[in-house]
């Protein structure tokens, strides 16, 4: 029957006995990577209506279709947390996209700041990146991959009710704590290699749209940019995956 252990993001509706196809890549992955057979086991999730598992009915090099059998588990309910970072170079970014994935993001928005050495992504390779990393960590959505934007533009569109915490390498902060309300709106922010600089660590404080926020130390060392957004999210996330 295969290996069910193979789990795979889809974007159509998920109920027993209605077939769906899988795409192109996966169609791929499945016939030539994996040797699947028909009659063998996956399971299916789209982020909406939890965890399925199901059998290839039909297979070819290029098409492979499925049908639904029974739910495995039910859709959960992730933490709000938005991480927003200062952009790196493409492999950095790579490396924070799936980890932020494995984490619990549910929104990853990359923003150019006075120090940021990049400006541009390939959103569909990291779109590519969460929805592989969440198929492998079991978890049952996948993040949104938002355009970089620029600080100030961010700053314009903050939703009031989200509290943000930002990582200030200067360690003048308390310690990251994780909120006593699992399910609220949270943001974590975090700086480029350069570190941010005090007129963009005053503005955002003093930013009207900003009615929530706090500096906040992540320990007595200078982190590089991309271990920051791990530390950062395994601090405010603990314990989330229990909820």
């Amino acid at each position: 029957m295969g290996d069910p252990s193979i789990r795979l993001f889809v974007t159509s509706p998920l109920q027993a006995g209605v077939e769906l196809a899988a795409s192109e890549a996966q169609s791929h992955y499945l016939a030539n990577v994996m040797r699947r057979s028909a009659g063998d086991s996956v399971k299916l999730f789209n982020g909406r209506d939890g965890e399925w598992a199901a059998r290839i009915i039909a297979i070819s090099r290029k098409s492979v279709r499925f049908e639904p059998l029974e739910l495995t588990r039910p859709q959960e309910t992730d933490p709000d947390c938005w991480l927003c970072f200062a952009l790196l170079k493409r492999q950095k970014t790579d490396l924070v996209v799936e980890k932020a994935t494995e984490l619990g993001a549910s929104v990853i928005q990359p923003i150019i700041t006075e120090r940021t050495q990049a400006d541009h992504v390939n959103l569909d390779r990291l779109r590519a990146i969460a929805t592989e990393a969440a198929e492998q960590c079991e978890r049952l959505m996948v993040p949104e991959i938002r355009a970089p934007l620029k600080l100030a533009a961010l700053l314009n569109a903050w939703p009031s009710e989200r509290q943000m915490f930002i990582a200030d390498e200067r360690r003048d902060g308390p310690g990251l704590r994780p909120p006593a309300d699992a399910l609220q709106p949270i943001a974590l922010m975090t700086g480029p290699e350069g570190g941010w600089t005090s007129a963009e660590l005053d503005g955002i404080g003093a930013h009207p749209l900003v009615s929530r926020c706090s500096r906040v130390s992540l320990g007595t060392r200078i982190l590089r940019a991309e271990t920051a957004v791990i530390a950062g999210l395994a601090l405010l996330l603990a314990g989330s995956s229990q909820e």
